[in-house]
This record gives structure tokens, C-alpha cells and sequence, in this order.
């Protein structure tokens, strides 16, 4: 897995007060015809074959939240997930990756960990995820994510 920059954004639907805004995805700056929830692209990351990992945010202070989007070229969306929360904010910082999982900080002194299965694993909704994942509910997933206290060094 790599950072990639192959991958960019423009804004199709703007954000509302009820509403996320989205943005079309372009692929080497050809439109794919595909939307993610995000205004603002904060990195992508090259998976395998055609699957991409897009971290977006809204560019909403003293409310920011991270949307992550598991997409694959060929057809489509095939999951999104949000962090965040009411009354949090976070700065996206210090992404790395290494062989099937993204390292990165947003929120409090934590490092999250998301890793990605290539086929799709069995979730309990509501019970599998850590403090802050928001998604839709469903029995199946391809990203697990994980959270480790930050050390002093890496703050």
C-alpha cells in the first residue's frame, strides 16, 4: 500500500447545514463519474489493483470530522466510514502505511489503524468499532479500525 497522488477531487454538491458536500473523483485528471462525501482531499492511498483509500474532510471549524472511503475505480463506492463526533475536532496528521493497513492521528492523542481485508469480513455493528467511527450499520466490512494511545515522542 502507497500514498498515491494520481487521485483528485473537484465538488459537484455543496455542503449544507444538513448535508455533507461530496466531490467527483478524478483519476490522472479524467472524471470517473464517481462521488465521495468531502469537500477538501486530504490524501489517497494506493491499495491493490484499482481499490483507493480517500481521507476527506469539510473545512467545518470547531466541528471537523474524517471521512475515509474505500473505492474501487471499476465500481465504485464500496464503503465509507467518519470520524469524529459532535463538538470534536481534529487535525489529520503523520499518515503512513505499510503492507495492508494506514497509520495516521486525528483526534485526542490517539493513533488510529485502519486495515484493509481484501474480501469482506463479518462486523457486529455498534460493538466492533472504536469511540469516534460512525458508519451505516451492516454485517460486513472492509476496513477494521484500531486505536493506540499516542507517545510522548510522536505528539
Amino acid at each position: 500500500m502507497q500514498q498515491v497522488n494520481a487521485l483528485s477531487l473537484v465538488e459537484n454538491v455543496r455542503q449544507t447545514e444538513f448535508s455533507q458536500a461530496s466531490s467527483e473523483v478524478y483519476f490522472e485528471n479524467k472524471s470517473t463519474g464517481i462521488l465521495v462525501p468531502g469537500k477538501i482531499l486530504e490524501t489517497v492511498f494506493h491499495i491493490d489493483n484499482d481499490r483507493y483509500l480517500i481521507f476527506t474532510t469539510d473545512d467545518v471549524l470547531f466541528e471537523e470530522s474524517l471521512t475515509i472511503t474505500l473505492l474501487n475505480l471499476n465500481k465504485g463506492v464500496i464503503e465509507v466510514a467518519h470520524l469524529g463526533g459532535e463538538y470534536t475536532s481534529g487535525t489529520f496528521e503523520n499518515a503512513k502505511a505499510d503492507e495492508d493497513s494506514v497509520h495516521f492521528q486525528f483526534i485526542d492523542d490517539v493513533r488510529w489503524t485502519i486495515k484493509i481485508s481484501e474480501s469482506a469480513r463479518f462486523r457486529i455493528p455498534f460493538l466492533a468499532d472504536p469511540k469516534g467511527v460512525i458508519r451505516s450499520s451492516g454485517l460486513k466490512t472492509y476496513m477494521t479500525f484500531l486505536t493506540t494511545p499516542v507517545p510522548e515522542k510522536v505528539k
